[in-house]
């Protein structure tokens, strides 16, 4: 661990304040501690991290205020009404500062989402953490201090400044997506509510599934399929990160795959990390395993659980489907022999064909828009549902532009059906008539697949500061072990590092993986610009070892937009885990 000087939290600044009287000084936080959790709600790893946090805070409940300090990656995150249906749909139950310009991000110098700070009772920043599965660290560093600055008298525990908001009354709570039934009903996952509802061709609810934890994807399983195996539906139960099959007859579940707990580095596929959407294609139900940027299979005959494609990098990379990237998937739609995909974090459209993957619509992480037109120039902002229309085009819930759009495999043309939507995040279509999930509005409401509308002509990139280096950079992600951990490398190197970039031409050496944090990277100054992407890991396990010995494994996936100058900075630091002093 290396030692640098005390440094003082900057104070918190933004637009506002959600879940909290009034706005929030850190002065007036002095003697407790204050964990920052840097998100933005489009980020499967920041929800991630909302769980992970709630035993912490529980704990610490006297000593530990929790602030999650909100920073958009999208235009939509930056609507002040969208944060505040995110901060109740993901049950964030501590003050949220609203930042739409990045005020407090650049201030802590936070490169990732998401980004966690832990300051002291006198104000000091004492630990600097990325990514998700630092919980077990934060506890054990807390746990520490707190009983150093009781014997020191500087801490003064208080009440929580968390005030929530009044809930409302709705038949559905930020529902997700939805099926139709062969009766004329409505399968729909209720993610607000934590259940499944039936739902009547007139929109009445007529039956309750409760017993989840905001499911997303609906399956409907061919007949044969149902009558063998003896469940009807299976369930993307997103949030206990498992598959649920639902008997519609009785209303009885059944666990199929996932043990309840999230999947991470170095697991079998007995683990699932927060499944989007599940599908039935090639006969099997394929996972849309948004967590870690995979797509899975489940077979409901055997019980069988595969990984299907992906490395678990983030990205948009084409190719065989064991090479390929994905971000974030979140919506799955079979037709023939073509698998399509709505990969929402790269705001892409996305089909798996003959063993490949290849992208119709879309850039990369950080480009998005709303502009119909050819694939090349046409944009997408965060969409979440796909469905096959029955003239054979695609129809997409395009969820940050509030639209619905088609896109034409046949001509390559992007353009859109309706827009002003709440949030829509699936479709569903019912012999001739098409429904539309609009979460943010409660609804699952009739769509017109004849009208049209027009795009806002909007295409732009992430708003995040660009970060200006050189052309020789030393690139460090350094870590150190929780308190009463040390470095795992009994079976080996314990680290990993994998950098590439977007366009691969930016990188001139130093690409590729290795099992050291530090890393020389030579970059072109003819490219200019780009995205650097940065993948670190590193294990840890108890100090006094032995059978039984708790280990853990740090991870993050950094985005990082840079620009080359010739003046610029020569080194640029990730952090991945451990205290500042």
């Amino acid at each position: 661990m290396t030692t640098t000087p005390r440094v003082r939290a900057p104070e918190l600044r933004g637009r506002g304040w959600l879940n909290t009287a009034g706005p929030l000084t850190l002065r007036e936080l002095r003697g407790r501690f204050v964990l920052l959790d840097f998100w933005t709600f489009c980020c499967i790893n920041c929800l991630h991290v909302l769980d992970e946090l709630r035993p912490v805070e529980e704990e610490f409940a006297d000593e530990l205020v929790v602030i999650g300090a909100h920073s958009p990656k999208f235009v939509h995150e930056a609507d002040p009404d969208a944060l505040r249906a995110a901060v109740e749909r993901y049950s964030v139950h501590h003050p949220v500062l609203d930042d739409p310009e990045l005020i407090t991000w650049q201030a802590y110098a936070a490169r990732a989402w998401p980004t966690l700070v832990l300051i002291d009772p006198e104000g000091y920043v004492v630990a600097h953490y990325a990514g998700e599965g630092h919980a077990h660290a934060i506890r054990a560093l807390l746990r520490e201090l707190v009983q150093e600055h009781r014997s020191r008298g500087t801490l003064q525990p208080g009440d929580s400044p968390y005030l929530p908001p009044e809930p409302e009354g709705t038949d559905l709570r930020f529902p997700a997506k939805a099926v139709a039934l062969p009766d004329g009903d409505f399968l729909v996952a209720d993610a607000g509510h934590d259940a499944v509802v039936r739902l009547s061709a007139t929109m009445e609810v007529t039956a309750r599934f409760d017993g989840f934890r905001e499911p997303n994807g609906l399956c409907l399983l061919p007949s044969e399929v149902a009558e063998e195996v003896g469940y009807d539906v299976v369930a993307a139960d997103t949030v206990a990160h498992r598959l649920v099959g639902l008997t519609l007859a009785d209303g009885s579940t059944r666990a199929l795959a996932g043990d309840g707990r999230q999947w991470m580095q170095g697991d079998g596929t007995d683990r699932l990390s927060s499944p989007w959407d599940v599908a039935w294609w090639q006969d099997r139900v394929w996972i849309a395993m948004a967590g870690i940027h995979q797509l899975w299979t489940f077979d409901p005959l055997t019980g069988s659980v595969e990984v299907a494609a992906g490395t678990t990098n983030e990205g948009l990379l084409d190719g065989p489907l064991e090479e390929a990237w994905f971000a974030q998937t979140s919506g799955l739609a079979a037709d023939g022999d073509t698998l399509w995909l709505a990969d929402s974090e790269t705001s892409s459209l996305r089909r798996i064909r003959n063993g490949a993957v290849e992208t119709m619509v879309g850039e990369g992480l950080f480009d998005f828009g709303f502009v119909d037109g050819e694939r090349a120039t046409a944009r997408l902002q965060h969409p979440l549902g796909v469905s096959v229309l029955p003239d054979g085009t695609l129809g997409i819930a395009d969820t940050y532009n509030g639209a619905v759009r088609r896109f034409d495999p046949a001509t390559g043309l992007l353009s859109t059906i309706a827009s002003g939507l709440a949030e829509p995040s699936g479709l569903v279509l019912a012999g001739e008539a098409a429904y539309v999930v609009e979460s943010a509005a409660h609804v699952l409401a009739p769509l017109d697949l004849s009208s049209s509308a027009a795009d806002s002509g909007m295409e732009t990139r992430t708003q995040r500061p660009v970060t200006e280096v050189g052309a020789t950079v030393l690139l460090e992600t350094p870590f150190s072990p929780p308190p009463g951990q040390k470095v795992d490398d009994r079976f080996g190197p314990s680290a990993q590092l994998v950098v590439t970039a977007t366009p691969p031409s930016l990188i001139r050496s130093g690409e590729g993986r290795s099992t050291e944090l530090t890393r020389t990277l030579e970059l072109d100054p003819a490219v200019g610009n780009g995205v650097l992407h940065v993948a670190a890991r590193a294990a840890s396990c108890d100090i006094d070892g032995g059978e039984g010995a708790a280990c853990r494994m740090h991870q993050q996936d950094w985005g990082v937009p840079i620009r080359i100058i010739p003046d610029g900075a020569a080194s640029l630091v990730l952090p991945l885990a451990g205290p500042t002093t």
